[in-house]
């Protein structure tokens, strides 16, 4: 704009108008038309982890991962170069929620929301969530330990029952070799409050803690994967077939343990934080 009206009214006047220093206007000017072979090059590695993230990440995140690989930029470089490469973040989509069901062996709020824990197996967390494959719902049962975020087991199912969540358990409990006296968190949904279930976590010496009612942040980490799946990864439109769904979620899940950046890790994977404390 000033270099149109600069014509008619003068550079001097329209940088004071407008409360731009004249020399912040120049230089700006001068770069151009000038392309920066290192700029293009940093704005290619963003771009690339963009695509891979399916065009998820962020400022921030895009940020870290450049500095990962040694490059010196910041969040607002980052989002900068987004800008000019054209790309934005996708924002996470309203999450759905269904009745728990029918209460029956209810345990109590143990953990209190105490999300930050000192050790791996000390703490897990489980929930279920519905993707949609063609017409129909495809549940996923997930289990996470708190300790570094990471899914140490899931599920799939076509019906929503305690034989979901107890495979994913079955799952945790032999990746993690057989740990005892971990606590177990959920919410009330009826496939934890389930004889199947509490039996199940009793038969491997697990302590079982649940949500209050109503409280979805009672269970936020859980709630917090969820959410970047569905975000970050899953199409809006679904999937064509249970097949593609199961491979597509595990590859999802195969990125957020190894490769994915987790602020609360300081953007390192649950992989390589756990290693970090190993």
């Amino acid at each position: 704009m000033i270099c149109e009206l600069g014509e008619q009214y003068g550079v001097n006047d329209c940088c004071r108008v407008f409360g731009i220093n004249r020399s912040s206007f120049y230089a700006w000017r001068q770069r151009q038309g000038k392309v920066s072979p290192k700029r293009e090059k940093l704005k290619a590695i963003l771009v690339k982890h963009h695509r891979a993230s399916r065009e998820s990440a962020g400022a921030r995140t895009l940020a870290k991962q450049l500095q990962a690989g040694g490059h010196d930029v910041g969040r607002f470089m980052a989002r900068s170069l987004m800008r000019e490469a054209g790309i934005v973040s996708r924002q996470r989509r309203r999450h759905k929620y269904k009745s728990p069901g029918v209460e029956a062996l209810v345990a109590p709020h143990v953990l209190k929301r105490k999300f930050d824990v000192t050790a791996v197996n000390q703490v897990w967390c489980g929930d279920v969530t519905y993707i949609k494959v063609g017409k129909r719902w495809l549940y996923f049962a997930a289990v996470l330990d708190l300790f570094a975020r990471r899914i140490v087991g899931w599920s799939f199912s076509m019906i929503s029952d305690a034989t979901l969540t107890c495979e994913a358990l079955r799952m945790a409990i032999e990746l993690r070799g057989r740990p005892k006296d971990v606590l177990f968190h959920s919410d009330q949904g009826c496939q934890y409050t389930s004889h199947k279930f509490r039996n199940e976590l009793l038969e491997h010496g697990l302590r079982q803690s649940m949500s209050r009612k109503g409280e979805c942040w009672d269970n936020a980490p859980m709630e917090r994967f969820f959410g970047s799946l569905k975000s970050e990864w899953v199409p809006e439109a679904g999937y064509g077939s249970e097949h593609e769904a199961r491979a597509d979620v595990q590859r999802y899940v195969s990125r957020y343990n190894i490769t994915r950046p987790h602020s609360y890790n300081d953007y390192r994977s649950p992989v390589a934080r756990e290693k970090l404390a190993a």
